[in-house]
């Protein structure tokens, strides 16, 4: 993944009920389409996974962290929901399993050319992808250092050149922004068939 990964130290601080006041659970839902099969990429302790969960028919909590699902596990993840280990530039799918996708304050950590480009593998043309993440352009008081974070425009730009995407809408706030992209019929991925 990108600059870092979250510290598993702290993850009981990812079950702050706080971090609301960055991303609702309406607003997340807003983004994408939650119904059917859904991957929340860089899932950490399921603290947003568990949100989704009751409005879709399987969901995929996948994080590089193994130690991250172990603590999901102690909280107990709900039955609709199963756990992978896997980058996100190297996922353990089928082309075109899932209906859609979701990230909540990780996209900093996976955004890549390799990364969108395997998520328009996975993702079957016509589902959604929401992304939430810290911006460039925030205060830094909270989240990651702003020079490990990607702006609203970068963000835009990096799925408006990958030819598996369209950018629907995006909103740059204070501290944090939302981008909600579609999956088109036509992609550059050079894989076939499922990762690796």
């Amino acid at each position: 993944m990108g600059f870092h990964t979250y510290d598993v130290g702290n993850a009981d601080a990812l079950d702050d009920p706080s971090r609301f006041r960055f991303l609702s659970v309406e607003e997340l839902l807003s983004l994408f389409d939650p119904r059917g099969t859904i991957a929340d990429l860089g899932s950490g302790t399921g603290f947003y996974t568990d949100e989704v969960a009751p409005h879709a028919e399987t969901v995929y909590a996948v994080d590089v962290q193994a130690e991250m699902h172990d603590h999901y596990r102690q909280k107990g993840i709900p039955g609709n929901v199963s756990v992978v280990t896997a980058e996100i530039d190297d996922l353990p799918f089928e082309d075109g399993a899932l209906d859609g996708a979701f990230s909540t304050m990780t996209y900093h950590e996976f955004a890549s050319e390799a990364a969108l480009t395997e998520l328009a593998r996975v993702v079957a043309p016509g589902g959604s992808v929401g992304i939430a993440d810290w911006s460039r352009n925030g205060a830094g008081t909270e989240g990651p250092p702003t020079s490990e974070r990607y702006s609203l425009a970068d963000a835009r730009q990096a799925f408006t050149g990958n030819e598996g995407f369209t950018v629907e809408q995006g909103d740059e706030r204070f501290e944090t922004f939302v981008l909600s992209v579609r999956r088109t019929a036509d992609q550059k991925s050079g894989r076939s068939s499922g990762g690796s």
